[in-house]
């Protein structure tokens, strides 16, 4: 019996789960992790096989998105690292994982009582899985951003490593907490900007957060819609970006109907007083470019706005690895993740079902915003990583007794060193796969779009 089945079936004191983690070292020491990750593979090949299921005419824009640069291509490439990661070994430990943990899928979104809050904010691929997954999939994000800003492996192995220690740190801290104490750890825009010690840190985190609070219902509705001549709102169509769907299940009109019993009676109650008037396939982000994602737009009866995004979820790309999720919608496992991993999660979050497709819904634009990691100093991009540090700790400590992990860890810098190690070793063949994306679309074996 591990000593994860012996936490999962009887008490046990907090020493003793510190105890039950230092154990699992000696299984799989900690200097391993992230040691053997496979790379005898068709890197376009296995992404190539996401496409089957994706509208084809938006295909060769994920292809044209993640040709761009190293970073693109990382961040549309979970899948490749989800099958990469496999062949690595793990402590035993288990935890609701993000799946897709670099460093673009933290940022800021408002909370229900409107404040600006700072935590991961993308779910897609979210499965109980190791939490060493995650973990390696910040830090590896955050040498790849690092080796692309021009600052050299060097400086990537101390930002990846330092990113580690942080998480290393904050578990600990974790661990010496209650469980309730833990549960509402919040860390809200104003709390970053009062830790913020270099000047530069304000100013990139006061331009972030202003920008964050203009992404609002009302603002999108400005720079999205129109008045037809009939008087009535109506999305712009902005090819091949955002299109009216030509031929659509009638019922996806009806989403905000057929979700309300997946929300609380407070949203249920709200949404009975907007009706939808028109609704866009709207392409986003890199890797889920090609699913079915759209915008809903309602409005009330005084005729003010709100906007819900219908986005397709599809199976993680970690269940084959980890195994299947418990919960057969696919929608449904999105939004249990977001709300077990989130301090605060969208009150608007619920799934639904069309024509066999499953769907979550959530808030469009409500407030959410995020670091441009482009604009980071070497510096900033450390202090950054150690900031997604400390929140994926706390995301992975709500489904964990995070003593468990912190006796794993120690107190020592091992795991810190071998995270370093990894990150930089996985953004070289990061290099090397994007390279074939490009070798690819060069020689005509994939159909690349600049367009989006």
């Amino acid at each position: 019996m591990t000593p994860a089945e012996r936490w999962q079936g009887q008490p046990a004191t907090r020493q003793e789960l510190f105890r039950q983690g230092r154990e699992l070292r000696r299984v799989r020491p900690r200097s391993s992790l992230g040691y053997g990750f496979s790379t005898d593979r068709d890197p376009v090949a296995l992404l190539d096989a996401q496409n089957a299921a994706r509208l084809q005419s938006l295909v060769p824009i994920r292809w044209g998105r993640m040709a761009q640069s190293a970073f693109t291509f990382y961040r549309g490439a979970a899948a490749l690292m989800a099958h990469d990661l496999a062949a690595t070994g793990v402590s035993g430990l288990r935890v609701q994982a993000c799946g897709d943990a670099h460093l673009s899928n933290f940022g800021f979104y408002a909370s229900p009582e409107r404040e600006l809050v700072f935590d991961l904010n993308d779910f897609d691929e979210t499965l109980p899985a190791p939490w060493e997954w995650d973990v390696e999939r910040l830090v590896a994000s955050l040498a790849v951003a690092a080796r692309s800003s021009g600052f050299g492996d060097l400086a990537a192995t101390g930002i990846a490593t330092r990113a580690a220690r942080a998480y290393r740190q904050e578990m600990r801290k974790l661990a010496e907490r209650s469980a309730l104490a833990n549960f509402h750890v919040l860390v809200s825009a104003a709390s970053l900007l009062a830790r913020a010690t270099r000047p530069s840190a304000t100013r990139e985190l006061s331009r972030a957060t202003r920008k964050a609070q203009q992404r609002t219902s009302e603002s999108a509705l400005a720079k999205l819609s129109t008045v037809s001549e009939d008087g009535e709102l109506r999305l712009v169509e902005q090819p091949p970006v955002m299109v009216r769907p030509r031929v659509w299940p009638a019922d996806i009109a009806a989403v905000p109907q057929l979700y309300v019993d997946t929300v609380g009676p407070d949203i249920r109650a709200l949404l009975r007083r907007f009706h939808p008037v028109d609704v866009a396939l709207r392409v986003v982000g890199v890797g889920s470019v090609g699913t079915r994602c759209l915008i809903e737009l309602l409005v009330d009866t005084g005729g003010a706005p709100l906007i819900l995004q219908v986005k397709e979820a599809t199976w993680s790309v970690l269940e084959p690895y980890a195994g299947p999720s418990e919960l057969g919608h696919a929608g449904q496992r999105v939004v249990a993740g977001q709300k077990i991993m989130q301090a605060v999660s969208d009150p608007f979050l619920g799934w639904t079902s069309s024509d066999g497709r499953h769907y979550y819904v959530r808030q469009f634009r409500d407030m959410k915003g995020s670091i441009e990691v482009e604009r980071l100093s070497e510096k900033l991009l450390g202090d950054y990583g150690l900031l997604c540090g400390e929140v994926l700790a706390r995301a992975h400590a709500q489904s964990i007794e995070p003593a468990l992990i912190a006796g794993y860890l120690g107190t020592g810098t091992v795991f810190d060193e071998a995270m370093g190690r990894f990150a930089v070793a996985y953004a070289e063949q990061n290099d090397a796969d994007h390279a074939a994306l490009l070798a690819a679309i060069d020689d005509g074996r994939i159909q690349a779009s600049a367009e989006g």
